[in-house]
């Protein structure tokens, strides 16, 4: 057990200064047999503490749930870092932003009539606090003050919420979840953070909290910004942004390595603490990638290389060398073995085959349901569906409706119309007849994670008109991603053609290693590797590869599934060793 405060300017471990050095790695974006790689190497770039938020969504993705297998063991994380003699932060948001799925808000609780979000609302803070109940469980024994056995645990600090000041000013719900993290255990100091601005310091800063900054740029200035709302007590960069994060049509986003290290000696010059945002991404698998909407949406690609010190991979790159220099003018660095990968470099192709199209067979991907109005995703509690109607109009017909939430592919009989596009602003599209069998396919491509417009329904928000009628009855067809690897235990394939069509292949490993899938000569979809979806990708970039862990593959034979929504002219997968995050200029 070890006693951990807050000194008159700095923090205090067993009555001495101790200047944190950390990084973020989020437990939930690396596959669990990487943690300890991940971890050691931030111990070997000269950090002494690892930060992670946690996702409330990914943990309780129903009311009353709350998973901690696999990818979500938070308590094995935290015995992770502890067992690389290394301290730990923990950020339980609620929010967390993190360009993740809804901010890590989960969906079901914005079906709650009359919730209030991020403030003192008592159907929100009854949600919260079945939610901190939970995770505070965890890290409560895991505390440096905790006698355990062990000497105490690895944390150092909780954040209560995050950048609060840029979304509210509900004094009263802040003080209300610093007693609730003192209720539930928390002994750690408590910190909050938000970007040094005066009116957001004030507004998300609670009197006797520790408030940190987050920043990439002007650090000696946005510290004494800092200083001024806060005359004693450490200074903090709780996220020293040392790259950032792509959405689909943008360019990839790096900053420079000389320039990064530099504002860190600055930072660390000025006496300060550090946490290094990232100091490894990681990955968004499977569809949990977040979105912004500033005018215009921009879902976030599936890479969350961040352009950090270790790559997608967990690779060191030119920052983490330069970094790790920065360190060693300030504080003890370990030696630093060779980091270079001494696996073979694997380059091969494979062909994807036994197409099943999902207009084809529909009823082997889901189960029909019936309504009297046409559905959002919300009310599907899906990410994915089939929303079907029968029409019977004479001729032409303009079909429009109120928002696209983001995407959806239009058949009229089989026939592709087009594709109705929120980052388009797209809500309306001529159907060359009035009659036949109308199907949507609507696509959930992220959750907004940051702004007013977090927790908003998804689908097609309606009404739907077709020419002046509004169609009476719909069939949906509710589409589990998870269960797609599965369709060719129950489906025969099929000829392939229009509209959403699975594929699979398998390939023979003799030593398994990190790979990247190339996704470039493919349309718009989603793939899985051993029924592990690796997550999203499209055409337009800039990602134009798909990171497959070690840990997901097997000696011998694997198999590749992707599900491809726009036409697929080449049936070839190409496995590389080297990630392509694209240009970085457009």
């Amino acid at each position: 057990m070890s006693y951990f405060a807050i000194g008159e300017s700095e923090f205090l471990l067993d009555g001495r200064p101790f200047r944190i050095l950390s990084g973020a790695l989020h437990y939930f974006r690396i596959h669990p047999d990487q943690w300890a790689d991940r971890i050691e190497k931030a111990r070997l770039m000269g950090l002494n503490t690892i930060e992670t938020y946690v996702p409330w969504n990914a943990h309780s993705p129903r009311r009353g749930v709350f998973d901690t297998s696999g990818t979500l063991d938070l308590e094995l994380f935290l015995r992770r870092v502890a067992e690389a003699g290394l301290h730990a932060i923990v950020r339980p948001g609620p929010y967390i932003c993190a360009e993740w799925d809804n901010g890590g808000l989960p969906a079901w609780l914005f079906r709650q009539p009359g919730v209030g979000v991020r403030r003192h609302e008592p159907q929100y803070l009854a949600a919260v606090g079945e939610y901190l109940s939970e995770v505070l469980r965890i890290v409560r024994p895991l505390q440096v003050t905790e006698s355990n056995g062990d000497g105490g645990g690895p944390v150092l600090l909780v954040q209560v919420e995050n950048e609060y000041g840029a979304f509210g000013n509900d004094s009263t719900y802040l003080k209300w979840l610093v007693e609730l993290f003192r209720t539930e255990g928390i002994t750690v100091p408590l910190v909050t953070v938000d970007q040094p601005e005066d009116e957001m310091l004030v507004a998300g800063g609670i009197d006797g909290v520790l408030r940190t900054g987050s920043f990439g740029s002007r650090s000696v200035e946005r510290l004494a910004t800092l200083r001024d709302h806060q005359p004693t007590g450490p200074l903090m960069c709780m996220e020293f942004w040392d790259g950032w994060f792509d959405y689909w049509g943008g360019p990839h986003h790096t900053t420079s390595a000389t320039e990064a290290a530099a504002e860190l000696d600055a930072l660390l010059t000025a006496g300060a603490s550090v946490n290094i945002y990232m100091f490894h991404g990681g990955t968004n698998f499977g569809l949990t990638n977040g979105a912004n909407d500033k005018g215009v949406y921009r879902p976030t690609v599936t890479s969350y290389d961040y352009d950090a010190p270790l790559d997608e991979a967990g690779r060191p790159t030119a920052k983490f060398h330069a970094f790790r220099d920065v360190i060693a003018r300030h504080a003890p660095v370990p030696p630093l073995p060779d980091l270079e990968p001494h696996s073979p470099t694997l380059e091969f192709t494979a062909t994807l085959g036994e197409p099943i199209r999902l207009l084809d067979r529909p009823d082997s991907w889901g189960t029909w349901r019936t309504h009297d109005r046409l559905p959002t995703l919300d009310d599907l509690d899906a990410q994915f569906a089939l929303c079907r109607t029968e029409l019977d109009l004479d001729g032409p017909a303009i079909l429009q409706l109120g928002e696209v939430r983001d995407r959806a592919h239009v058949f009229l009989d089989d026939d592709p119309i087009g594709v109705l596009s929120r980052e388009d602003h797209d809500r309306a599209i001529t159907l060359p007849r009035g009659r036949g069998r109308l199907d949507l396919i609507v696509e959930d491509q992220g959750r907004v994670n940051y702004g007013p417009r977090i927790g908003e329904p998804k689908g097609l928000i309606g009404p739907l008109h077709v020419g002046t009628t509004t169609p009476a009855t719909w069939q949906t067809l509710t589409i589990d991603l998870n269960a797609v690897p599965e369709l060719w235990k129950s489906t025969l394939p099929s000829a392939p053609g229009v509209g959403p069509t699975a594929y699979r292949t398998p390939f023979v490993l003799e030593d398994p290693t990190d790979l990247f899938l190339r996704t470039d000569a493919w349309g718009k979809g989603f793939a899985w590797v051993n029924g592990f979806c690796l997550g999203r990708y499209w055409r337009r970039g800039p990602q134009h590869t798909l990171y497959i862990p070690e840990p997901v593959l097997r000696p011998g034979t694997n198999e590749l599934v992707i599900l491809e929504l726009d036409p697929l002219a080449d049936t070839t997968a190409r496995f590389t060793p080297t990630p392509d995050l694209g240009p970085t200029d457009l």
